[in-house]
């Protein structure tokens, strides 16, 4: 129905009303045929999101339903620098959000012990919005993201340097454009949406541009702002969001859901990654 910028716009709106408003600073859009599929429709770019990844005996979601552990990992500034030490400076330009994903994806890869030759594939979140032109006005409640593949083979992301995999995450969020977005509908309704039933599969998404923690309903602001539990009962995906931690350092938080065994290694990997 709405994405992250879409729901906190509803929400703030919400909120302004409770307290009383009588005229909403950001008034609703809800123009979704701004988004709907051409007419015919006609698929330009390539969607490897959308390409079916047939599950294997090891590795998926169903078959490790009953073993699932949920632990949440805190990237603060002293985590950014250590992981921003291992590129080169060719790339020292990606986001924060770049190098996180990264991380994950390569701790959580060698986690699952997924063999060399098998593709692995990390879906990012990318906000199209000001993608179109003229961009999308404001207050649009309505989903208007994109969440392109980056893709390789277990074995090359586990053995490439750790730059490796921060590119491959760079360069697959540039490839949303406009065209991007209208291909993207068009292949919607000739295929429907895809299913995520593999552990080779996964989604980060970023919430920690969207002020869920600055919304007052009258009350004062929230002490918590962002996902209830780590993707619900969805594991295939995953959220930034900002928190502070004991130490007054304000970062990222990132809940993950993994089989016991992989959660052990998926600490192990990632500690060996991060400073103490």
């Amino acid at each position: 129905m709405c994405d992250g910028a879409g729901l906190s716009q509803f929400m703030s709106t919400w909120a302004e009303m409770a307290r009383g408003a009588t005229k909403l600073s950001i008034p609703p859009v809800w123009r979704r045929e701004l988004l709907m599929a051409r007419d015919p429709p006609r698929i330009t770019c390539n969607h490897r999101e959308f390409e079916h990844v047939p599950d294997t005996v090891k590795g998926t979601l169903a078959s490790d339903e009953d073993d699932m552990v949920l632990r949440s990992f805190f990237f603060g500034p002293s985590q950014i620098a250590a992981i921003r030490g291992l590129i080169p400076p060719n790339i020292q330009h990606c986001t924060t959000f770049d190098l996180i994903t990264a991380c994950i994806w390569r701790c959580r890869t060698k986690a699952l012990q997924i063999e060399a030759e098998e593709e692995v594939r990390v879906m990012v979140v990318v906000n199209a919005r000001a993608k179109f032109n003229p961009p999308l006005p404001v207050g649009y409640y309505g989903n208007a993201i994109a969440y392109p593949a980056a893709v390789s083979t277990a074995g090359k992301l586990c053995e490439n340097p750790f730059g490796y995999a921060v590119n491959l995450i760079n360069k697959v969020k540039g490839e949303v454009t406009e065209e991007y977005m209208h291909s993207v509908a068009d292949l919607m309704v000739n295929k429907g949406r895809c299913l995520f039933t593999t552990l080779r599969s996964f989604i980060v998404s970023d919430l920690r541009r969207f002020s869920f923690r600055e919304i007052d309903f009258g009350w004062g602001k929230a002490v918590y702002g962002g996902d209830a539990k780590g993707g619900g009962a969805f594991p295939a995906i995953i959220y930034l969001m900002l928190h502070e931690n004991a130490n007054g350092e304000e970062g990222a938080v990132i809940p993950i859901w993994l089989p016991a065994k992989a959660m052990e290694r998926f600490e192990h990997e990632l500690y060996d990654m991060l400073p103490n």
